[in-house]
């Protein structure tokens, strides 16, 4: 039968294709589906539930795409093999495995010449590589596909009514499997080539498994992990007497499981009936590396394996001291995981090739470098692992440097296949045994198969969920770069510090121009090209220093830096972008302080002309009535002066303040801002007051029937998609509020760049957020938005007219003039009066500098402060304000979070600065250093 399934074999992917067809592209997109379902990594802005409702409907589809294929012929031949006596399929397997092997020899020889020469080429092209690898991929025949079209033809069956007769016809493959088993062949645990585990099939095998052995029966799980061809299966064959592939050729991916029944005698020794083997493919595999996503695949498999173990053996080769590196990095991770679900597995460091058998003693110093890396290595991880209490290898396994490490020589006595066999690996694989079963005694596990299928389906469950760190290779990759996004944020920050400092100085200069330093030969203009100059100057100058220290940074030899070297670039690019964002900011500031400035001089000119004619007309009245008679009553003075008062004000020419028409700039700059949408957007601003706009509730219209048609189609729900829209045009509206109000309250006055600023957030929002909303409701938004501007800007100008006006200015001051006037007929001393009014005129300018000041050293203390750690990086970031949602428990702040994370985020900052702040009056420690020290 063996011979009649395999002579038909002439092209292996062709076969596959044609004979297996349910493992192929159909079970690896299932596999993808099922994963993205649990982690969502590109559900972008889509509502969530309608998207896992998407990616359940696919595998649905995917799954009646599988059930539509019929049984082929060749596994039809197979299940026949498998149903065949105790004593035949044991033959049956075995000649199965022996030719597909040879078959695999053949095929992949020639694939495997071609990759050396590829590797060997310098100017070899990286898709070149890929394409071969998934050749070899594709090319690998194993028995293992066989038994993988089993499980699919059960999987597939699953999904139909218990009373199809299709399913009743797979009802009985997983009792083959079981039995399969229990003659001491291997069954594919994790599917190397999905990279994902067939859970109903596996479930239903170990179930079968279950009912075929003693219902009390205990097993012991051993599991090897290692870099590829490094002789695990032959570690295992050797210790176990088993017989997992070696030496096929073949490139199998996964993890397969093997029984070994105890005998009685060491059975009630052990107090175990079965030992599970659990083999793995090799990690770091260099011809998987160029494949997708091989370092998720790794880790995956290395969390499963190790999960699933009672003993975990380390196999290390001793030519491939580098590549190890990596595999301890993914096995402290899975360690670090293990510990949190209250498990601790026994570990066994082999050390292969070893060509002194003496190394044991001779290689205390090896041991204890290794112990001193595994120790930084779980550092690092516990580091990204979020688990500080975590500081050294042996809080996570049980590992001993003395006893859990094991040194064997070569299998071969020179260069095989002519070189005998090595005694001596044999002998020390065999310590090694004696040492495993000593671990064995010592366990108190009373793990049955039941329970060893309920650990994989939770385990599985939660590797599917997890969201790894495996975008970098390991976790000191993945340390160093968030070191050096620390260090670059303490670079950015200092830069970002300085050049706010330089611009709140620059703007006292400018709002101090001809009162400080006055020079008639400068204009204000003048000086703010001036100022502008030296902007650029200082923004090179700052830019520079950045760079400089990203060259350092990548100088030093110590921190892990070269394992970050690639992302250099990067961080050169982002300095670039951090100067031109802060020019454009230095820029709208200066100009901004400059109109401003502008607009008072002309104010204070006349407030201080028609001042000077009031001084000269007080001084004349006080010289007369001093002329007249010195014994004047209070009485009489105040009536010379009140009519002194009225015919100076009839005097002077009040031209008062122009007005300003905040709604006609506001239309201008709307309408230029839309300059490019076409006739039927300015058609809309025509038609439109910005006066009456923004007085009633926005509400996002329902657009046309084709609108309706696109919305159902994309988000099943048209209504669900408008509200969808009405929430991100609330939150828009919320935060332009936020805006106009913050720009109200500063009363540093209006000017046009106030509406540019708004309409630029607008469209920024809309960016960042990347919400569809259509033309017609994105021009109704900001119509809403600048006629609530233009209405709060209007108030502010008239506002600040009445209050400015000269008239009314002078009205103000005419209690102050009479005191004076009065005073000074009567020779009354005046200094503290003048001293309260030089206080009254300092307070805004010191309150004024306190506020622009105090902000650099408000982020200065958060960043130094207790918790600081918590703003170090952008992840570190995340998971303190994931944290305290997780302790809080509040379902009203997790709805924030999702709906309006910006808003969320600015309130949590403001809690914990307010929080920090109040302890031990820090604020009013840092007001008063700037008052003081500056």
């Amino acid at each position: 039968m063996a011979d009649q399934i395999t002579s038909n074999i002439k092209d292996t992917v062709q076969f596959k294709d044609k004979q297996l067809p349910l493992q192929g592209r159909t079970w690896k997109e299932l596999s993808q589906l099922e994963k993205e379902r649990c982690r969502l990594r590109n559900a972008g802005k889509q509502e969530i539930e309608h998207y896992k409702s998407s990616l359940k409907k696919g595998e649905i589809e995917l799954r009646e795409k599988q059930q539509s294929f019929h049984m082929t012929d060749e596994m039809t031949h197979f299940i026949i093999g498998m149903s065949s006596s105790e004593v035949e399929r044991p033959y049956f397997l075995k000649w199965m495995q022996i030719y597909l092997d040879n078959l695999s020899r053949q095929n992949l020889s020639g694939l495997r010449e071609k990759y050396k020469m590829l590797q060997g080429k310098e100017s070899a092209e990286k898709k070149d590589i890929a394409d071969l690898d998934s050749q070899i991929s594709d090319c690998s025949l194993g028995l293992e596909h066989f038994l993988r079209e089993l499980g699919q033809l059960y999987e597939a069956s699953c999904s139909l009514p218990e009373s199809s007769l299709q399913r009743k016809q797979m009802e009985h493959l997983p009792g083959l499997c079981a039995q399969m088993l229990l003659d001491g062949f291997p069954i594919e645990l994790v599917d190397g080539d999905a990279s994902n585990i067939p859970l109903k099939w596996i479930s239903a095998v170990l179930t079968q498994l279950h009912t075929l052995v003693d219902s009390n029966s205990k097993i012991q799980v051993v599991s090897v992990l290692g870099i590829q061809s490094t002789g695990k299966s032959t570690l295992l064959n050797t210790m176990f007497g088993v017989q997992f592939a070696v030496s096929s050729g073949r490139c199998t991916r996964g993890a397969f499981m093997l029984l070994i029944k105890v005998n009685k005698e060491l059975k009630e020794e052990l107090k175990y009936d079965f030992i599970m083997i659990i083999d793995t493919e090799g990690l770091k595999s260099p011809e998987l590396a160029q494949l997708d996503d091989s370092h998720e695949h790794d880790n995956e498999l290395a969390t499963l394996v190790i999960g699933l173990s009672d003993v975990t053996i380390i196999n290390m080769s001793m030519e491939n001291s580098t590549e190890m590196k990596d595999i301890l990095q993914i096995v402290v991770h899975a360690f670090i995981r293990m510990k949190e679900v209250g498990k601790k597995p026994i570990c066994h460091f082999v050390h292969q090739n070893v060509p002194d058998m003496s190394a044991h003693d001779n290689n205390m110093r090896d041991r204890k470098k290794l112990l001193e890396q595994l120790n930084e290595m779980t550092l690092a991880a516990a580091r990204m692992e979020k688990k500080e209490n975590i500081t050294k290898f042996t809080d996570v396994m049980e590992y001993d440097p003395d006893t859990s490490s094991c040194y064997i020589p070569g299998l071969w006595h020179g260069t095989p296949p002519i070189a005998p066999v090595n005694a001596g690996y044999s002998e020390a694989v065999y310590d090694l045994k004696k040492s495993l079963m000593q671990d064995f005694r010592q366990c108190q596990s009373n793990d049955d198969i039941t329970h060893f299928l309920k650990w994989t389906q939770s385990l599985w469950e939660s590797v599917k969920f997890e969201k790894f760190i495996f975008s970098f290779r390991n976790s000191l990759v993945a340390d160093a770069f968030s070191s050096l996004c620390t260090e670059y944020n303490g670079w950015e920050w200092a830069f970002q510090k300085e050049m706010y400092s330089w611009i709140v100085n620059s703007e006292t200069k400018i709002y101090n121009f001809g009162i400080t330093d006055p020079n008639p030969q400068m204009s204000i203009r003048n000086m703010l090209n001036d100022l502008m100059r030296e902007a650029s100057e200082r923004l090179s100058l700052g830019e520079k220093d950045i760079q400089d220290n990203i060259v350092k940074y990548f100088e030093k030899q110590d921190g892990h830096v070269n394992l970050v070297e690639k992302y250099r670039e990067d961080f050169v690019c982002n300095a670039k972008t951090l100067r031109r964002e802060t020019e454009n900011t230095v820029k709208n500031k200066l100009q901004e302080a400059v109109e401003i400035k502008e607009g008072m001089t002309k104010l204070d000119g006349i407030k201080s002309s028609q001042a000077s004619t009031l001084d000269k007309k007080v001084l004349a009245l006080l010289q007369n009535c001093k002329q007249k008679k010195s014994d004047s009553s209070e009485q009489e003075l105040r009536k010379e002066f009140e009519s002194m008062w009225e015919e100076t004000l009839s005097e002077i020419n009040f031209s008062g303040l122009p007005e300003r028409d905040v709604a006609q700039d506001a239309f201008l700059m709307l309408r230029d801002n839309l300059s490019t949408r076409g006739s039927r957007v300015n058609k809309m601003l025509v038609g439109s007051s910005l006066v009456d706009c923004g007085k009633t509730v926005f509400v996002v219209e329902s657009g046309g029937l084709w609108e309706k048609a696109k919305g159902l189609l994309v988000y099943w729900d048209h209504d669900h998609h408008r509200k969808k829209q009405q929430d991100f045009c609330e939150d828009v509206i919320t935060q332009c509020q936020e805006f106009i109000t913050q720009k109200v309250e500063s009363k540093t006055g209006y000017h046009n760049t106030l509406i540019k600023e708004l309409l630029k957030m607008i469209e920024t929002l809309q960016q960042r957020n990347n919400c569809k909303v259509s033309e017609e409701c994105e021009i109704r938004l900001k119509l809403h938005i600048c006629g609530i501007a233009t209405r709060e800007f209007q108030k502010m100008i008239n506002h600040f007219i009445a209050f400015n006006d000269p008239q009314m200015c002078l009205e103000r001051y005419k209690s102050k003039y009479l005191t004076e006037f009065m005073d000074l007929f009567h020779n009354r001393d005046q200094s503290l009066k003048k001293a309260e009014e030089f206080l009254k005129l300092l307070e805004p300018a010191v309150k004024y500098y306190v506020t622009k000041m105090i902000g650099s050293d408000v982020v200065d203390e958060v960043k130094t402060g207790k918790g600081s750690e918590d703003y170090s990086t952008r992840m570190r970031f995340q998971f303190s304000i994931l944290q305290q949602l997780l302790m809080d428990g509040e379902y009203e702040k997790y709805r924030e979070y999702i709906n309006h994370y910006e808003r969320f985020v600015k309130d949590w900052l403001f809690d914990r600065i307010a929080q920090q702040l109040s302890k031990d009056s820090r604020l009013e420690k840092l007001e008063n250093r700037n008052i003081f020290q500056r």
